[in-house]
């Protein structure tokens, strides 16, 4: 019997493999957190694709997304980045990166969490959704609009709404994985 998965899916065995076993699922640790978020932002106005196609290069061009190493950058750090052919290379994006590092870095020093931070603004940590079709799943909801603007209030940058809520999915706090989907249930 073959299963069914989101179309999104389907363009690639990079992104099946991803749907299937990364997307949806719940992230709690704050590295991890920041890492996605960061990739989500690097994909504003480019293909998902892309950015998958260039994980290993991010990772090795960010060290890995540690927050207090990527916290300390220098425009030095900013310059060898915009060189480095394996990533995106937009340097709003990049000093979106940095920056962001340092709001969690900081949050981390007065013993908060980016998880806690993010699950405290959803109901009840989780939101599932009962999509049908890929068309009615939207690009952002009420929800992503007010945490954007939160986040937007507490320093981060490059957090506009569509970002956040896609964030949102590849986290878990939103399971929009269609209702016959085979990671529907899991997630």
């Amino acid at each position: 019997m073959k299963q069914i998965r989101c179309a999104w899916a389907m363009s690639s065995e990079k992104m099946q493999a991803y749907h299937d076993t990364v997307w949806g699922r719940k992230e709690t640790d704050d590295t991890a957190l920041f890492r996605k978020l960061s990739l989500d932002l690097m994909q504003a106005g480019l293909s998902w694709q892309t950015i998958l196609n260039k994980f290993d290069a991010f990772d090795q061009a960010f060290d890995h997304f540690n927050l207090e190493a990527v916290s300390k950058y220098s425009a030095s750090d900013v310059e060898r980045l915009m060189q480095n052919r394996g990533i995106v290379r937009n340097r709003l994006k990049i000093n979106a990166i940095i920056n962001n590092a340092q709001i969690i870095n900081k949050m981390q020093s007065k013993g908060e969490s980016f998880y806690h931070y993010l699950a405290f603004q959803i109901p009840d940590g989780h939101i599932k959704n009962h999509w049908q079709n890929m068309i009615d799943v939207p690009a952002h909801t009420q929800l992503s609009d007010q945490i954007s603007k939160q986040m937007k209030r507490d320093g981060f940058k490059f957090v506009g709404t569509t970002i956040i809520y896609s964030f949102l999915q590849a986290t878990g706090f939103v399971n929009d994985h269609l209702v016959d989907c085979v990671c529907y249930q899991k997630v």
